[in-house]
């Protein structure tokens, strides 16, 4: 039998633990409204502007971790190798910097490619591929999907047969930019 008691008891402990957990959300709801950090609504826009594959070639761990640098300037809008120049003039337009491309920086964008004669289908590189661009079956011949490789090279490095070579992308109206025109500079008179 339910002794009175003990249900008044039970009563008084769990309206307690609710009072007790709406106070503790009362304040963590007000200590994170007014005590939160501001949050920069650029780090976000660069970050949907990067191939976000996360590939590290720009040194961050992360595109993310990239995006933010770039907006508190730490890293330079064109950092990121596999975005290339489309992507670092707007990332520049966007965090409201000027980029200077030069014939270095100019260089286009590459994507893994297999040489068909030479692939014996050993797999080392679909295992290497942290962005699954490669299709293939073991002792088959392997193929590259150009629009998702980001150009990290690992395919390359572990390939025992060297089939695997870095090209250029061929520019889209996307990618396309016009190279600034050389200047030559007149004669200083002495």
């Amino acid at each position: 039998m339910i002794d009175a008691h003990m249900v008044t008891q039970a009563a008084q402990a769990v309206g307690a633990i609710g009072l007790l957990g709406t106070g503790l959300g009362v304040v963590l709801g007000v200590a994170a409204r007014y005590l939160s950090a501001p949050v920069d609504d650029r780090a976000e826009a660069v970050a949907a502007l990067l191939p976000g594959s996360n590939c590290a070639q720009c040194g961050f761990a992360g595109c993310k971790q990239a995006a933010a640098a770039m907006v508190d300037g730490r890293a330079a809008p064109n950092c990121c190798p596999p975005g290339g120049v489309s992507t670092a003039q707007r990332v520049a337009e966007l965090i409201g910097v000027r980029l200077a491309v030069d014939g270095a920086d100019a260089a286009l964008p590459t994507v893994a490619w297999v040489d068909e004669a030479r692939c014996i289908g050993c797999t080392r590189c679909i295992r290497k591929c942290s962005s699954d661009a490669i299709v293939g079956a073991s002792k088959q011949m392997h193929t590259v999907l150009p629009e998702v490789c980001f150009a990290c090279g690992l395919c390359q490095d572990e390939c025992p047969t060297d089939a695997i070579v870095m090209i250029p992308v061929m520019p889209t109206l996307a990618t396309w930019h016009w190279p600034k025109p050389v200047t030559k500079r007149p004669p200083v008179a002495t």
